[in-house]
Order: structure tokens, then sequence, then C-alpha cells
């Protein structure tokens, strides 16, 4: 795995979470043989940042009856764990929750993203970019604005290159395309960006146009869904989530009803959103608007 520590980690969390209660053993007896804080051992059931000793590991599969073979699986998970994603260059400059979602988007190979406010994260360009930060939070240093940018922008190469790792199915509501973010040129420039890169082969935009009136996904609200690549041992394949971005907090839905109710509004969506073209060619008609 390429992916930096972020999807390991959720990986064994999981796994060793899931051997305990078929153990039928308990989190304080668990962590009691650990000699770990309650805080300690629910990050590391939670697959939350935290180093992880792989004897540690190796103890927990002795308590919980692990066999032999799956046990050397989750030892090699540590191993994994150690690699560094290109995000971590950026530690400290965005929250500890948003931080999991740019590692989760980099382990993703599919990702489903429906906006109702701003553009998709992964097609912003530079200057709207800035210019949401800035709305966000007026007093943050020029330093630190230009941080978040870096990142965006490196989050943008899986999307174009000699090989596509990621693809991408935006769909954006039309009052996202007319509200103003920026300048008029920063808008103009943001448009023609997204029609630029709809035209990629991995990369699918189309427009939820105000004709549709009021649907559930306006109900709903923003949100994005994250599918992962398959994992050599099968098991261990990271389940599809969901991440909606809060001012108060983010949100991770992983339960499988969850996952299954933000797919039905995913079907209400492209059921109403203009096809691929239509999409392209409003999206240049309101370009137009700006560019007057």
């Amino acid at each position: 795995m390429t992916n930096g520590s972020t999807l390991p980690r959720r990986l064994l969390g999981r796994e060793l979470r899931k051997a305990r209660e078929k153990a039928n053993v308990s989190v304080e007896y668990a962590r009691a043989e650990l000699s770990v804080s309650k805080q300690t051992f629910w990050r590391m059931e939670n697959g939350l940042a935290i180093k992880i000793n792989p004897l540690f590991v190796k103890r927990l599969c002795e308590i919980y009856g692990v066999p032999d073979g799956q046990a050397q699986v989750l030892l090699s998970l540590t191993e994994e764990m150690k690699a560094k994603g290109w995000w971590h260059t950026f530690d400290g400059a965005f929250p500890p929750t948003f931080g999991l979602f740019v590692g989760m988007e980099a382990a993703a190979d599919h990702v489903v993203s429906y906006q109702t406010t701003f553009m998709p994260g992964l097609l912003q360009t530079d200057d709207y970019r800035r210019a949401m930060f800035w709305a966000e939070f007026p007093n943050t240093s020029a330093k630190d604005v230009e941080t978040t940018v870096a990142i965006a922008a490196k989050r943008r190469t899986r999307l174009v290159g000699n090989v596509h790792s990621l693809t991408l199915d935006a769909f954006i509501d039309e009052s996202v395309l007319r509200r103003p973010t920026g300048s008029a040129a920063v808008m103009a420039d943001q448009l023609r960006h997204i029609a630029e890169f709809s035209r990629l082969p991995n990369v699918s935009v189309r427009v939820l146009p105000t004709s549709a009136g009021t649907y559930k996904g306006l109900l709903v609200g923003s949100f994005v869904l994250l599918e992962f690549p398959q994992h050599p041992t099968a098991y261990l394949t990271e389940p599809p989530i969901v991440y909606i971005e809060g001012h108060a907090g983010d949100l991770y839905l992983e339960q499988p009803e969850e996952v299954a109710a933000y797919r039905e509004v995913c079907t209400d969506i492209k059921r109403l959103a203009l096809d691929e073209a239509e999409s392209r060619n409003l999206i240049l008609r309101i370009t137009e608007e700006f560019n007057t």
C-alpha cells in the first residue's frame, strides 16, 4: 500500500475491534493488559493518529485468540503505518479531522462529491480557494492561506497526469456556479477550470439545474462519498465512507445503513442532473455572464 498511514491505521483498528468483540473481551480487560489509558485504547480501535507498538498488536491477538495467519496480517499493518503520506508535510496546517479526510481521500480510488454551497475541493482553483479561506478566516496570515492553497493543489494532482489514480464524479447545484466567490474574474476562471477538467476521462461533472426545483439532495446537504481499492487481503478492504464537513466538527459515516442512505440520495441526484455535455454547456454560459 502506498497511501501513507491513514488507511492501514484504520484497517488495523477495525480488525482489532472486531476480534475483541468476537472473543467477548471487554475494553477494560484489553487495555489493562497493555497498560494504556482509555483514550489511547479508544484511538487505537478507531484508527486515529497514534503510534502503535507491534508488541501491543501481538499481545491483543493472543488475548483474542486470533489465528496465526491473521495475526501476521495485522502485524504487517503496523509496518505499513510507518509510511508517510504527502499530507504529513503539512501537519498542523489544518484541523486533525480534515487531516484525516485528506488521508482518506489520498487512499480512495473513487470519489463522489455533491456540493450545494462551494465548488468541489478537488476542482477548486488557487484563487477560488484563497477567496473561500479569506471569507471563513479573514484574520488568517497570508502564509497560512498559501499553505491551504498548496494542499488543495497537491490534492488535484491525482486527477491529472499519465496515470489517473482517482475517479471523480462531481454533482454541483447550479446555485454554486452562480454564487460569486472572489471577483468576477476569479469566478470566470474557476468555471473555465471546471469545464476543462470535466473533459478528463476520469472526471465527470454534472450540474443540478435550478429547474429541478427543490429536491432531496438540497435537504440532505453537501457530502463526499469515498470508495477504496480492493486490498490484497479481501477482508481488509476499507468499506465506503461518507464525509460531511461541519462548522462544529466533521462527520465520518461508515455504517452500511448510513452509506446506503446516501447512495439513495446519489441515485436521485443522478436522475435530476443534466448530462455531462449539457452541464459543460451551462457552465460555459455562466462563465460568459461573469465575463460581461
